[in-house]
């Protein structure tokens, strides 16, 4: 997985860089919120980010917030790296659209969970998104059920994509998820089972 890592301290930036590079993460390195937010918000970004609270011009909450306002797409788990330690500074960056936060100086531990648990997060996501446009995929077939379809006029079989013909009912259930049960209409009463409207 990528990790993006704006960082604009160089010592915390390479020890970042050589600490995820060593778990095996591929890693792009900024050192200022402004490209940090240019490459979250380009399509095929990073799908995680560590960003550095304080970043001369746009800080890492700022970027939080932008990336959250202008990306309409799935949206990168973003993790807060920060001096500030204090609950209200924590809740206002998880308000402003962090996934999450480390204080520094950070614990290898602490940073290798809280990386896995983003990444994991991201897997889900991806997932999510995967199964839904198989799901929408599914819906597209489906609608193709309210299209013109080739009916005998007589027998009331459908043509299929095979050339086959086939009973509305085998149609209908090899290309839906409809189940079918079978009753009589008052006019088919009427016609061949007159004696079930007698009193």
């Amino acid at each position: 997985m990528e990790i993006l890592i704006a960082e604009d301290d160089v010592t915390s930036r390479r020890m970042l860089e050589a600490v995820l590079e060593k778990w095996g993460y591929q890693v792009q390195v900024v050192n200022n919120g402004e490209r940090a937010l240019e490459i979250l918000l380009e399509a095929g970004s990073p799908p995680l980010a560590l960003l550095d609270w304080m970043m001369p011009g746009i800080d890492g909450v700022e970027v939080c917030r932008r990336v959250r306002q202008n990306r309409k797409d799935t949206l990168p788990y973003i993790v807060l790296v920060t001096a500030r330690a204090n609950k209200a500074d924590i809740a206002f960056g998880l308000n402003a659209g962090a996934d999450d936060y480390i204080v520094k100086p950070f614990d290898r531990d602490e940073l290798k969970a809280r990386v896995g648990a983003g990444e994991r997060i991201v897997a889900l996501e991806q997932e999510g998104a995967r199964r839904l446009r198989k799901l929408q995929d599914a819906l597209d077939h489906i609608k193709t059920l309210q299209g013109i379809l080739p009916i005998c006029m007589y027998c009331r079989r459908i043509q299929s994509d095979d050339a086959s013909w086939q009973r509305i009912e085998e149609y209908v259930a090899e290309h839906s998820n409809a189940e079918f049960s079978h009753g009589m209409c008052p006019d088919c009463t009427a016609k061949y089972h007159p004696e079930l409207l007698k009193d």
